[in-house]
């Protein structure tokens, strides 16, 4: 998909990112779980990359690696929960423990609704609501364990709009925006969470869309869009604030669009 208009950020100056921790990134093989894994690499924390593509998960550990950063990397499908557990469990077990987990991986197949794509609500619900969910379960045991930890989850800026074609969307977006704020009223301090929404971004979320409207459409909305790396220094700041701090929710737009 091609944008008129991009901005370029891809050198990375860490600025006081604290002490190293463990991160764990869902979808890490693209976008702006990839975009985070370098951001974060570059700021010194020891990374666990997690995505279907293992190719582009091994590709990345070893550029990292090669540049000076500590990254490891596992096949993830968000979608079943035993292997997010074992996701988990391998941050904790190469690392001693898990102090972060991004829940970034996301699908954004849009259309109207009187399309009746059903099978694609079922995917947007699976991997938008119960991937983050299944990250949660997973996360919140070992995190407790090791006194405390920190979810960032990905929403979008259709967690607080609903737009024609992306009612499913919007709707787990809206979901995720409620489950963040809810571990958050739940948590004792032990536990911070961070609510990131981005507006619009280059990605391959748009790769998914099969309507031929929508698609079209989103050609249109995309036309001034962040580099993913924005988003990724919206998620370093928060990672690097002291255990005190709890930075709850970040919307980042870009400043030419008015959506």
């Amino acid at each position: 998909m091609t944008e008129s208009t991009t901005y370029e950020s891809t050198t990375y100056e860490p600025a006081s990112p604290g002490p190293a921790k463990v991160v764990a990134i869902t979808g890490a093989s693209s976008g702006i779980g990839e975009a985070t894994a370098r951001r974060l690499a570059a700021d010194g924390h020891r990374l666990l990359l997690g995505a279907r593509r293992s190719d582009r998960l091994e590709g990345l550990a070893k550029e990292l690696d090669a540049g000076g950063g500590t990254a490891q990397f596992q096949h993830l499908d968000v979608t079943d929960a035993a292997d997010v557990r074992a996701f988990v469990h391998a941050a904790e077990e190469r690392f001693g423990r898990l102090d972060v987990l991004v829940n970034n991986a996301g699908v954004m197949p849009l259309s109207p609704l009187d399309e009746l794509r059903t099978d694609e609500w079922d995917r947007m619900i699976d991997v938008n609501v119960r991937g983050v969910l299944h990250g949660i379960a997973a996360a919140l045991p070992v995190m407790r364990k090791h006194g405390g930890g920190h979810f960032v989850n990905i929403a979008s800026v259709g967690a607080y709009e609903v737009s024609p074609t992306a009612a499913v969307y919007c709707a787990t977006k809206f979901a995720v925006r409620a489950i963040s704020e809810g571990l958050r009223q739940e948590s004792t301090g032990d536990i911070r969470v961070t609510l990131v929404s981005p507006g619009v971004t280059k990605s391959e979320l748009a790769d998914h869309i099969t309507d031929p409207a929508a698609r079209a459409a989103m050609r249109t909305y995309r036309a001034v869009a962040l580099p993913a790396s924005a988003i990724a220094d919206a998620i370093a700041y928060a990672v690097a604030q002291p255990p005190q701090v709890d930075v709850n929710e970040i919307v980042v737009r870009p400043a030419a669009s008015a959506q």
